[in-house]
């Protein structure tokens, strides 16, 4: 396989993964996988959340694609681009954890931006966690963040037609 095939299927990877990240958080889990999504946007003081077991599943999905593009496990059946699609998750899932875990949520460093695309992410994700419940919200995305601009408009919509609660500012 070419450098410029690798390449392209990791690219395509990473930019894939925002895009199931996207389906998964907003259907899975703020539908059937509440239970364990629960408590990341619940206050409390413990380490870890319930919600990591995501990032869990996102490692097997990641480990299972680098055994089927794997010689010493699948023998000549290895599929070769399961590496490159292993190695995108991989690198899906570390930038998830640095931007979501680490940036918005401050888990490993504290740092808050004061503009550029860092400061939209931020913004874009504290507007999630604007809504009490499961019910409504904006923002599902975790990597490309929309204007907060228009998230404030669509939360006030669903705040007025009373789909989405909304937390009151001041109590956070």
């Amino acid at each position: 396989m070419s450098l410029f095939a690798v390449f392209a299927i990791v690219t395509a990877t990473v930019i894939a993964m925002e895009m199931i990240a996207w389906a998964s958080h907003k259907y899975i889990m703020h539908g059937w996988g509440w239970a364990w999504h629960r408590d990341h946007h619940e206050p409390h003081d413990k380490a870890l959340e319930k919600n990591d077991l995501f990032g869990i599943v996102g490692a097997g999905m990641s480990i299972s694609m680098f055994a089927l593009g794997s010689p010493m496990i699948m023998g000549g059946k290895a599929w070769e681009a399961g590496t490159w699609i292993g190695l995108g998750v991989l690198f899906y899932g570390i930038i998830y954890t640095l931007i979501h875990d680490g940036l918005v949520h401050q888990r490993y460093f504290k740092y808050v931006p004061r503009r550029g695309y860092a400061k939209r992410l931020v913004q874009a994700h504290k507007l999630h966690h604007a809504t009490i419940g499961k019910e409504g919200g904006v923002s599902f995305g975790f990597v490309f963040a929309r204007d907060p601009a228009k998230l404030k408009a669509e939360l006030q919509a669903q705040r007025v037609a009373g789909a989405a609660p909304v937390r009151d500012p001041a109590t956070g």
